[in-house]
């Protein structure tokens, strides 16, 4: 729990900066690629991205960007690509993220969809 919560410390003075960037808040489209994008690459526990994706929300960011940015987070492994493929065989690693690459943007609609028609967002 010590090393999720000083990981997260060191991840949480970047969020200012991926404004100023511009990397989010420019359309719902752009914002669910930057999340799965990021998510991708980033290598860490789930509850780190629910930290995170909590303080996205907070300061600004769209709730299709944090939701596709945790699934992408969860499902997708970019970093562990090279492991994965000498386990489970190159083939079937890269199909593997390719399609948690795909539906992580699915789920992010999807998700973000459910929440408008309940009226929860």
């Amino acid at each position: 729990m010590l090393g999720t919560l000083l990981l997260t410390s060191l991840i949480i003075p970047i969020i200012p900066k991926l404004f100023e960037v511009g990397l989010f808040g420019r359309s719902s489209i752009i914002d669910a690629l930057t999340g799965v994008g990021v998510g991708s690459i980033s290598a860490g526990q789930p509850v780190i991205s629910y930290l995170l994706g909590g303080e996205l929300l907070s300061s600004g960011v769209s709730l299709i960007g944090v939701t596709a940015l945790v699934v992408a987070w969860v499902t997708v492994g970019v970093v562990h690509l090279p492991v994965e493929a000498v386990m489970l065989g190159r083939r079937f690693a890269i199909y593997r993220n390719l399609l948690s690459f795909l539906f992580a943007l699915i789920i992010a609609f999807i998700t973000t969809g459910v929440l408008h028609v309940l009226g929860q967002a």
